[in-house]
């Protein structure tokens, strides 16, 4: 299996630079058993049942894009994931001038971290502060790291902060935002309620290597680590669901990851790295609402997992056709299980 059999063609004016206003305006594209209904995502309470369970990931985006000198050098520093020993995995641009033990002092805050040790394109950074005084200081130094296909010439934009979170926002970590989460408002959660679907949180702290493409042999492929927890009451919630309905790639991950062989789920807390693509044998959602995806990226490959390939190509040839707009900032879809 190579990334090419997942490329697509996709005109540079679908890519959304800014959401659906209000939110829950955002068009929604259902793939359903029997074949394609062009909707909105205020339709989700008819497309649901009485019973159903809304998997909904609860982290919250961190300004994790920083700016570094190590004396005269300018280096880009993209926060990724914290390890258990209170240290930071950190992409940089530039890594191959960094060594262990280098000190660099962040822009825009008295910030700085030292060096602990350097790996291929990524580095291990120790700050000189941890818990609510670093996080204070990444709000002063830090800025989004916004999705390379968001044009944002001179950063981003004020209410990039607010569009950019989800309204389950709550657990600090994430460097990107679980994107599917960001069609939800007020309203719409408020008829999803009372159409008697239970909403149920989980946390998984999306890094820095979901924009990573995915070349040459899939196998190959390795996914970025990624935190995450289910608690026991959500273990509980979901096993108990008429029907779980996962919102974003990075919830049905987290739910794969943690479920047994027979399907039920337990509290579960770690990282993992399950890279889901065709062949895998789901065993816990029936349905998945997400984003449009990248080609070739490994979201792409989970969704063709998740619904069937070549159901996925004509949903996804359906929605350049129809004006849908993708990635982050675009549209929906709700996919059924294959």
């Amino acid at each position: 299996m190579t990334s090419a059999e997942f490329d697509f063609d996709l005109p540079r004016e679908r890519v959304a630079q800014a959401p659906a206003r209000p939110r829950d305006a955002a068009r929604l594209l259902h793939v359903a058993a029997d074949g394609l209904h062009d909707r909105t995502v205020r339709d989700l309470p008819g497309l649901l049942a009485p019973g159903d369970a809304l998997v909904v990931n609860d982290t919250r985006v961190i300004p994790a894009q920083l700016t570094a000198r190590r004396g005269a050098a300018r280096i880009g520093i993209t926060l990724d994931r914290p390890l258990a020993d209170g240290t930071w995995v950190a992409l940089a641009r530039n890594a191959r001038r960094l060594r262990a033990g280098d000190t660099l002092d962040i822009e825009g805050a008295a910030l700085s971290a030292c060096v602990v040790a350097r790996q291929e394109g990524s580095v291990t950074l120790r700050f000189d502060r941890q818990g609510a005084a670093l996080a204070a200081a990444l709000q002063a130094s830090g800025a989004l790291a916004l999705p390379p296909y968001i044009t944002r010439p001179h950063g981003p934009l004020a209410e990039d902060a607010a569009d950019y979170q989800t309204v389950f926002a709550r657990a600090d970590g994430a460097v990107a935002a679980p994107t599917a989460g960001l069609h939800f408002t007020p309203a719409l959660l408020a008829a999803l309620e009372a159409r008697g679907v239970v909403r149920v949180t989980v946390t998984l702290h999306v890094g820095a290597g979901t924009f990573l493409p995915v070349r040459g042999d899939v196998g190959a492929h390795r996914m970025h680590p990624e935190r995450g927890e289910i608690t026991s009451e959500a273990a509980a919630a979901i096993n108990q669901a008429r029907r779980i309905v996962a919102v974003g790639t990075t919830s049905l991950r987290l739910l794969e990851s943690a479920a047994a062989a027979d399907g039920s789920v337990t509290a579960w807390a770690g990282e993992t790295d399950l890279f889901i693509r065709p062949g895998h044998a789901f065993r816990t959602a029936g349905l998945l609402l997400t984003n449009f995806h990248l080609p070739r990226s490994t979201l792409f490959m989970l969704v063709c997992a998740f619904a069937g390939t070549a159901r996925m190509r004509a949903a996804y040839a359906h929605a350049i056709a129809a004006g849908y707009r993708f990635y982050s900032y675009g549209d929906a879809s709700l996919l059924a299980r294959a």
